[in-house]
């Protein structure tokens, strides 16, 4: 049988893995910079310094693209496996590559709004002051890449079969279809399986301990509020990516790209929390371009890449999911001036 573009892989992981090392090496200096130096000392975050800092992980993860794109435009003129496939152009497979990248990017950051929305009943659950909620979220998110590792290696494993594509893509269609027709009341944390679990499982202190995880009192160690919240996140976490990571799958075959676009759209995680958790009330509509996204990605993985010979065009994914979330937050923000306008009048 011969091989074709769609069927063979771009980036093997026994090739490429000095890349994997490479890009995880630079993802904890990063954070090692974020925490040690901009954030050394607690301290309330303000809207201006995370919409800073929400620019500048967007514009590293535009700069890794950019260089992602020569860098497979030059590894792919010179890999002889995929050059001797028929039709091959290491040009047009680069330009490919990188819109698999940031399509992938685009999805898992706007599928992170829900994690924002988690992240802000949390911190108020567990009355979890301002000013220490950044650690909280460094160490949670620093755990997220760990699991969205360990998801990403299971899925390039899983993925490779029909039955468990179609599994996860009727899956992610009826999280979109539950997620359009479910309600907007506020979660009661205080009902909530993992919190009861957690209370069963630890010791612990009712009082916040500056930004202590941990609190030892007459000998006995007990967990803080700020650890019940950083375990919560980290398991709802892992509840997320069941969707998340298949979602990016439906976009791609290639675990690299899979893996590198999830990382840097969870690395601005915290500094986008702490830029929209003032106006997440205002984006009503959000929850239906989110919905609208997982059931396009879902029919993606079921019906759609079959439909155009095993790869549905990624621009025009990128162009629907765009339109899906742009839309919404364009609608919410109509809304919301239009209400604000009738309240002051």
């Amino acid at each position: 049988m011969t091989a074709t573009v769609a069927t063979v892989s771009w980036f093997p992981f026994i090739q490429y893995w000095p890349f994997y090392i490479g890009f995880i090496l630079f993802v904890l200096a990063v954070l090692a910079l974020d925490l040690g130096i901009f954030h050394k000392d607690a301290h309330v975050v303000t809207f201006k310094e995370s919409a800073i800092w929400t620019s500048v992980w967007i514009s590293l993860a535009l700069i890794f693209n950019l260089l992602f794109y020569k860098y497979s435009q030059w590894v792919f003129s010179m890999d002889e496996r995929l050059l001797a496939i028929p039709g091959f152009d290491p040009s047009e497979a680069a330009k490919q590559a990188a819109l698999e990248f940031l399509t992938g990017f685009v999805v898992e950051k706007s599928l992170a709004i829900d994690n924002i929305f988690i992240f802000a009943v949390v911190f108020s659950y567990f009355a979890i002051p301002k000013v220490y909620q950044h650690r909280v979220l460094f160490w949670g998110i620093l755990g997220a890449l760990v699991f969205r590792a360990i998801f990403v290696a299971l899925g390039s494993v899983l993925m490779e079969y029909k039955a468990v594509v179609l599994f996860f893509g009727v899956l992610l269609i009826g999280t979109g279809v539950k997620m359009f027709f479910a309600g907007t009341e506020e979660q009661d944390l205080e009902k909530n399986f993992l919190v009861r679990q957690l209370k069963k499982v630890f010791r612990i202190h009712p009082k916040i301990e500056g930004q202590n995880f941990f609190f030892v009192k007459e000998g006995v160690r007990y967990v803080t509020p700020l650890f019940l919240a950083l375990v919560f996140m980290e398991l709802t976490d892992i509840i997320f990516a069941v969707d998340s990571v298949p979602a990016i799958f439906a976009l791609t075959k290639e675990p690299l790209i899979v893996f590198t676009s999830n990382i840097f759209a969870i690395l601005g995680l915290r500094s986008m929390y702490f830029m929209l958790a003032g106006v997440m009330d205002r984006f009503i509509y959000i929850k239906y371009g989110l919905a609208a996204v997982l059931v396009f990605v879902g029919a993606k993985m079921v019906y759609l890449n079959e439909l155009f010979g095993g790869k549905f065009p990624i621009t025009w994914s990128l162009a629907i999911i765009a339109f899906f979330i742009g839309s919404s937050i364009l609608v919410s923000f109509l809304v919301d001036r239009k209400t604000q306008g009738q309240t002051k009048s």
